[in-house]
C-alpha cells in the first residue's frame, strides 16, 4: 500500500467519522439515571482504602455524561435499599437507561451476588441474605421501571474479610446478563480485585474505567474492552475484568444524546478493514505481548480483534484462577482448544430423513508452533491455529485467519465481526465477512452423546461467492464443533460428531 493511497484511506475514514459526529449532534437526549455506591468504612480489618474515592469520581464523571446521579458513600443497608427504590421511581415509565456502579465488598452465595453495606455483621452464611443487598434487587428495580437498557458495574470483588461466613465463595458468581443489560465485573468470577493503595486514589479497575469514560463519544463495548486490557496489563495478568452482555442496541457514554449508528457502506467497511489490516500485518508474527495490547487498544472491536485476542492469550497467559460456571463448565484457554493428536469422526446426515449419508474423520498434526493441520478421510485438508481459527480449508486460504470461535472465553450474548481475504485454489481473491453471536448454552444430542454446548450462529457474506448461514455447537475445551448445521438457499448440510479422542499429557 503506497503512502499516497494510505493517506486517501485515512482522509476518507475521517470524513466518514465526521459525518457520524454530525448525526450524533442532532440526536435526541437520553434519560439516564445512575446509582453510585462506594462503601469503604467497614469495621476493623474489613476497611477499604478507595471505594468512597471511586464513588465520588464516578458520580462526577457520570453527571458530565448526561446521567442524573443518586450517590451513596459508606451506606448502610437501609440507605442502599432506599436509593434503589428512588432510582426505580425516577426512571419508571421513561424508557431510559439505568446504571449501577458499586465499589466495596461483595460476596456470592448460591450463585447470587451481594453488595455488603458497612453495617453488615456477617458471622455465618445464613447472615448474608438478610444483611446485604442482592444485586438482583437492582436488576428487578430496573426491570420494574421499564428501562430500555441497563448497565451494572461491580468493582466489588475484594477479598472476603468475613471469614466466619466461609460458605460464601470467593469473588463474585458468573451470571449471564438479563435481556437489555450490560454486566461488568472488576475481575473474573471467583477471583479478587486490587483495591489500590491510598496514593493511587482509586481502585485499579475504576482508575482505568474513569479514564475511558472521559474519552469523547465512548462506545460501551470499546470502553470495557480497553479497561480489561489495561487492567490485565497493569496487574500482569492477576486481575482480568469480565463482562456479560445481552445488549442489542449501541450505547455511547457521551453528553447524553441517543446515538443511532448507521450500518457502514461497503466502501467504508473496506476502508476500515484496510487500515486495520495494515496495522495487523506489522505485528501478526510478533512474539511481544505489548504489540497485541497496543493493537487491541486501537481496535477493541475491530475486524481482526478476535484473532489478536487469541494471540495475546497465548503470549501473556492469565494468572487468574478459572472457575466453573453454574453449569459446571470450566473454560479452556483459547490457545488449547486444538491439540496435536486430536482425532474425531463425524456423520453427515440427510436433513430430510435424519439418516446418515456418509462419514468422515480427521486427525490433527502440528506443523508449526501455532498451526495444526487436519487430515483425514471424507474431509478436505484444513489448517487451524491452536485457538481454532481457520487459515486454510477446501475453499482456499484466509488472511487473516477467520475466527470460528471467540478469541477469549465463550459467553452467551457475545458478538463479533470479522473479515478475511480468501485466496481460492484457482488464485482468485475475494473477501468474506463473518458476523457471529453466541446465541445460547443448550442441550444437544449427537451420535457421540448428549452434551451442554454453546451454540454459535454465523452469517458468512462473500464478495463474489454465495453467502450462507450456519450454527456450530461447541464445548470450550474442544476445537471441533460437536454439531454443524449450514444453510445456503435450499441446501442444508448437517454434520454431527461420532467419536473423539485426545492424547493425554
Amino acid at each position: 500500500m503506497t503512502h499516497r493511497f494510505t493517506h486517501k484511506l485515512r482522509y476518507g475514514f475521517t470524513a466518514l467519522a465526521l459525518a457520524c459526529v454530525t448525526a450524533v449532534a442532532q440526536a435526541p437526549t437520553d434519560i439516564r439515571v445512575a446509582l453510585v455506591i462506594g462503601n469503604a468504612a467497614y469495621a476493623g480489618d474489613a476497611a477499604l482504602a478507595n471505594p468512597t474515592n471511586d464513588a465520588k469520581a464516578m458520580a462526577e464523571t457520570l453527571r458530565g455524561l448526561g446521567f442524573t446521579v443518586v450517590e451513596i458513600r459508606d451506606g448502610g443497608k437501609t440507605q442502599m435499599t432506599d436509593a434503589i427504590a428512588k432510582v426505580r421511581d425516577t426512571l419508571k415509565g421513561k424508557q431510559g437507561v439505568g446504571m449501577l456502579y458499586y465499589a466495596g465488598h461483595g460476596l456470592q452465595l448460591d450463585w447470587r451476588n451481594y453488595m455488603v453495606p458497612i453495617d453488615a455483621k456477617l458471622n455465618s452464611a445464613a447472615d448474608v441474605a438478610g444483611q446485604t443487598v442482592d444485586v438482583n434487587a437492582v436488576i428487578d428495580a430496573f426491570k420494574g421501571a421499564g428501562n430500555r437498557m441497563n448497565i451494572l458495574v461491580l468493582d466489588a470483588c475484594r477479598d472476603n474479610p468475613f471469614k466466619n461466613s466461609s460458605s460464601a465463595a470467593k469473588g463474585l458468581a458468573q451470571v449471564d446478563a438479563p435481556p437489555g443489560t450490560f454486566l461488568a465485573y472488576a475481575t473474573a468470577p471467583g477471583n479478587v480485585a486490587e483495591d489500590g493503595d491510598v496514593k493511587s486514589g482509586n481502585g485499579l479497575y475504576t482508575q482505568y474505567l474513569l479514564q475511558e469514560l472521559k474519552k469523547p463519544t465512548a462506545k460501551i463495548e470499546d470502553v470495557f474492552k480497553r479497561v480489561r486490557l489495561n487492567v490485565r496489563k497493569q496487574s500482569e495478568g492477576r486481575q482480568i475484568p469480565w463482562e456479560s452482555t445481552s445488549l442489542e442496541d449501541d450505547f455511547f457514554f457521551n453528553d447524553g444524546k441517543v446515538v443511532a449508528v448507521a450500518k457502514l457502506s461497503e466502501r467504508a467497511r473496506e476502508v476500515e478493514f484496510n487500515l486495520e489490516k495494515a496495522d495487523w500485518d506489522k505485528i501478526k508474527d510478533s512474539k511481544k505481548a505489548n504489540d497485541f495490547y497496543a493493537f487491541l487498544n486501537k481496535y477493541p472491536n475491530g475486524l481482526i480483534s478476535e484473532v489478536a485476542q487469541s494471540r495475546l492469550e497465548r503470549l501473556d497467559v492469565a494468572k487468574v484462577q478459572t472457575q466453573a460456571g453454574k453449569t459446571g463448565v470450566v473454560q479452556t484457554p483459547a490457545g488449547a482448544r486444538y491439540k496435536d493428536g486430536d482425532r474425531v469422526s463425524f456423520a453427515i446426515k440427510d436433513p430430510a430423513t435424519g439418516q446418515i449419508r456418509n462419514t468422515s474423520s480427521a486427525t490433527l498434526r502440528r506443523v508449526s508452533d501455532d498451526i495444526l493441520e487436519s487430515v483425514g478421510q471424507g474431509m478436505a485438508s484444513a489448517r487451524v491455529n491452536a485457538a481454532g481459527f481457520v487459515t486454510q480449508d477446501g475453499g482456499g486460504s484466509y488472511d487473516p485467519p477467520w475466527p470460528t470461535v471467540p478469541g477469549g472465553e465463550f459467553q452467551v450474548g457475545k458478538k463479533w465481526s470479522a473479515r478475511s481475504i480468501v485466496t481460492r485454489p484457482s488464485g482468485a481473491k475475494e473477501w468474506v465477512d463473518i458476523d457471529a453471536k453466541i446465541g445460547a448454552f443448550e442441550n444437544v444430542t449427537v451420535p457421540l452423546g448428549t452434551f451442554d454446548a454453546y451454540r454459535v450462529d454465523y452469517t458468512f457474506t462473500f464478495q463474489n461467492s454465495p453467502s450462507f448461514v450456519a450454527s456450530f455447537w461447541y464445548q470450550p475445551e474442544w476445537g471441533h464443533a460437536i454439531k454443524l448445521v449450514r444453510k445456503s438457499g435450499k441446501d442444508i448440510f448437517i454434520r454431527e460428531m461420532v467419536t473423539r479422542e485426545r492424547i493425554k499429557g
